[in-house]
């Protein structure tokens, strides 16, 4: 007799392997747009890539979290606290991002950007992590959205 997973535990497993994954994915595709890329060895830049995917991860929890502080009520089973926590996630995660791009780039200098990086104004921050921030966590969020059927329910 096997027992069945809560619909959130599943949604919350599934958000978690496709967010660790998305973001390794992507933080290894554009360590090119980062001056280590060109500087670093090949163990300074495999670091980066499992540190910066690591960071992504407490960033995809903690917005994801509190998230469902706010608006988790019914969620995963409603399509509209779905897609409620879905959009503050996204946001939560695109506002820290933006923020954490411009001071580590601009004033603690702690990572610098390729001539390659793409810059919105007017931060002058990287095109290719706040597209990481709306990319990674809409497929995270399909992936992990359950398939139930009941009437009110996402389908």
């Amino acid at each position: 007799m096997a027992i069945e997973a809560a619909p959130w535990l599943v949604a919350l497993r599934r958000f978690a392997i496709a967010s660790v994954l998305g973001h390794f994915v992507w933080e290894t595709l554009q360590i090119p747009l980062y001056t280590i890329w060109h500087v670093g060895t090949a163990a300074q830049i495999a670091f980066a890539v499992v540190h910066c995917t690591g960071g992504d991860m407490l960033i995809a929890g903690a917005t994801l979290l509190g998230s469902l502080f706010v608006l988790g009520r019914n969620w995963p089973s409603e399509r509209a606290a779905y897609r409620g926590v879905a959009i503050a996630t996204i946001v939560l995660g695109l506002a820290y991002t933006a923020l954490s791009e411009w001071l580590n780039v601009n004033v603690r200098e702690a990572w610098a950007y390729s001539p390659w990086m793409p810059r919105l104004p007017p931060l002058g921050t990287g095109l290719s992590p706040l597209l990481q921030w709306i990319v990674v966590p809409l497929a995270a969020f399909a992936w992990a959205r359950p398939r139930l059927r009941a009437v009110g329910s996402i389908s």
